[in-house]
């Protein structure tokens, strides 16, 4: 069973920073992308930074670049996601995402198309407030 579990989330002022994991379990293969997603009330689910193995390095969305860093650990089935200089639109429930498939899409692709990760974690919620 494939499972993946975010933890790190919390209450935070804003230019505060957070770190954000996920662990992932259940996959024969190990994760071909993952990524980090967040949905705010009312709005769309985001992609905000996806890494896609075949690629040189983690997409990040332009309102998170430079403020935002992916990294995964060396077994490769822990990743986080380092949250800096926090906006209060910052705020949402952030999700964890893998697929475990081969395939050929590059990391930004995962994140503009999240309907591409079967898998997904319970989220974890960041709220950004004074």
């Amino acid at each position: 069973q494939v499972q993946l579990v975010e933890s790190g989330g919390g209450l935070v002022q804003p230019g505060g920073s957070l770190r954000l994991s996920c662990v992932v379990s259940g996959l024969t293969s190990g994760w071909n992308a993952i990524g980090w997603f967040r949905q705010a009330p009312g709005k769309k689910r985001e992609g905000v930074s996806c890494f896609a193995l075949g690629d040189v390095a983690p997409y990040y969305t332009s309102s998170v670049k430079g403020r935002f860093t992916f990294s995964r650990d060396n077994a490769y089935n822990t990743v986080h996601l380092e949250i800096s200089n926090l906006e209060r639109e910052d705020t949402a429930v952030y999700y964890c995402a893998a697929e475990g498939r081969r395939g050929y899409y590059t990391s930004q692709y995962y994140c503009q198309n999240p309907d591409e990760m079967p898998n997904w974690g319970q989220g974890t919620q960041v709220t950004v407030s004074s």
